[in-house]
């Protein structure tokens, strides 16, 4: 049992922001104090509801060394993430009961924040044969991806869409044209032509979704994009909202505080899936997420050695790591008055819990005690080696940042902090 005074509650359910006290009983948050509860002060502090990030790689089974289930927890509680919703491409790919029960075993093991895996639409992500969804919901499964890899073969994709619509599973898809976008290192224009990048258009997203788009109206699948990232992808996916298709819609926190010029002089911590693109795209994503068009922001932690990022940018391998680094870099957002806590939050907390169908995200009475205390003024410069993960490959390493998690608790248990 707890009780927080004098807090600065950040309420996405209710678009507020207040002072005031907040209880925890039995795990759940409460309208009254225990008696006897444990006292925090927070000294004015903001106190949100934990973040639920989809799309997180822990890369057990086969790639360990890069991260584990420990080490991505570790991170995950130190930002103020209390529920990780991880990806399916791992070595080999979660694509049969027996592999997502080994990944839930060692999760519930070792992790101190939730665990929620996602599983893969088709066997080896290969987009050929549809994978056991029924069985793995089962075991499971909270949501059904290939990750970046696109089924181009669309009788499959209707397949799976199909019976995944059946059973009422969540798709995730990557909206790139595959063949656009195969090989591409960056976002065509000046910059990727000076520094003789092999490119793809942005029209390569909106192409995606709007094959995505008719596949949705076809079969009624419930689905959420992992990333809008372009400006031009904007109209079409508030077309599909206003038809009333099942349909959301997320962004990676780099495609939000980061542009194609940061890449700067082939810095290859600044390569990611999709590639980085314009500022003019960047202030439009922004935009769609204040609106509430784009519904949900998440760190897409893709962890890589040094080995895979020492190499030419052309060859160096994307994604960076994320889960210690999403609420500052967010926070560079309500620094800039591009939204405020309480829209933040509905976008890192409320959003991705209704998605799946999760009782987080919320200060209401009842709801998980999964909170996050943090000071979103503090400063600080990052150093990626003292970062949680067990790969450091991020691209705010040395950036001057505000906002530090002073602590974090899931299911009312302290798990990062002495606050």
């Amino acid at each position: 049992m707890i009780t927080f005074r004098n807090a600065r509650l950040i309420d996405p359910e209710t678009g507020e922001e207040r002072q005031g006290d907040l209880h925890v009983v039995d795990g759940l948050i409460s309208d009254t104090p225990a008696p006897g509860a444990e006292v925090i002060d927070c000294n004015g502090a903001c106190l949100a509801p934990g973040i639920v990030d989809i799309g997180v790689k822990v890369c057990e089974p086969g790639e360990r060394h890069k991260e584990s289930f420990r080490s991505a927890g570790l991170a995950a509680a130190a930002g103020g993430v209390t529920t990780m919703v991880t990806r399916p491409d791992t070595d080999p790919p979660i694509d049969s009961p027996e592999t997502l029960e080994f990944v839930t075993r060692r999760a519930r093991e070792v992790s101190p924040v939730r665990v929620l895996p996602m599983a893969a639409l088709t066997k080896g992500r290969a987009g050929r044969e549809m994978t056991e969804i029924g069985f793995l919901l089962d075991a499971g499964a909270v949501a059904f991806t290939d990750c970046d890899h696109v089924i181009e073969n669309t009788k499959v994709a209707q397949r799976c869409f199909m019976y995944a619509r059946s059973l009422g599973a969540l798709v995730i898809g990557h909206v790139q044209e595959p063949g656009l976008s195969k090989g591409a290192a960056a976002t065509s224009g000046k910059f990727a032509s000076l520094r003789g990048l092999p490119w793809v258009s942005p029209m390569a997203e909106r192409m995606g979704l709007d094959r995505d788009i008719a596949l949705i109206e076809m079969t009624g699948v419930r689905y959420h994009i992992d990333q809008v990232t372009t400006a031009r992808a904007l109209p079409a996916l508030e077309r599909a909202k206003e038809n009333g298709f099942d349909i959301t819609a997320g962004v990676s926190i780099h495609h939000l505080t980061l542009n194609e010029l940061d890449v700067a002089d082939y810095r290859t911590f600044f390569k990611v899936k999709p590639p980085l693109r314009a500022e003019e795209d960047r202030k439009a994503v922004v935009a769609a997420v204040a609106s509430g068009l784009i519904d949900i922001i998440s760190s897409m932690h893709t962890p890589q050695d040094e080995e895979s990022k020492r190499l030419p940018f052309e060859e160096a391998a994307s994604g960076a790591v994320g889960l210690e680094t999403l609420l500052p870099a967010a926070l560079r957002l309500y620094h800039a008055g591009e939204m405020d806590l309480p829209t933040l939050f509905r976008a890192l907390s409320l959003n991705p819990a209704k998605r799946l169908g999760l009782g987080q995200g919320r200060l209401s009475a009842g709801a998980p005690a999964d909170l996050v205390l943090f000071d979103p003024d503090a400063p600080f410069v990052l150093d990626r080696f003292k970062l949680n993960s067990k790969s450091k490959n991020t691209p705010f390493d040395g950036a001057r940042m505000q906002g530090r998690v002073r602590g974090t608790w899931v299911g009312g248990a302290r798990v990062f902090g002495d606050a």
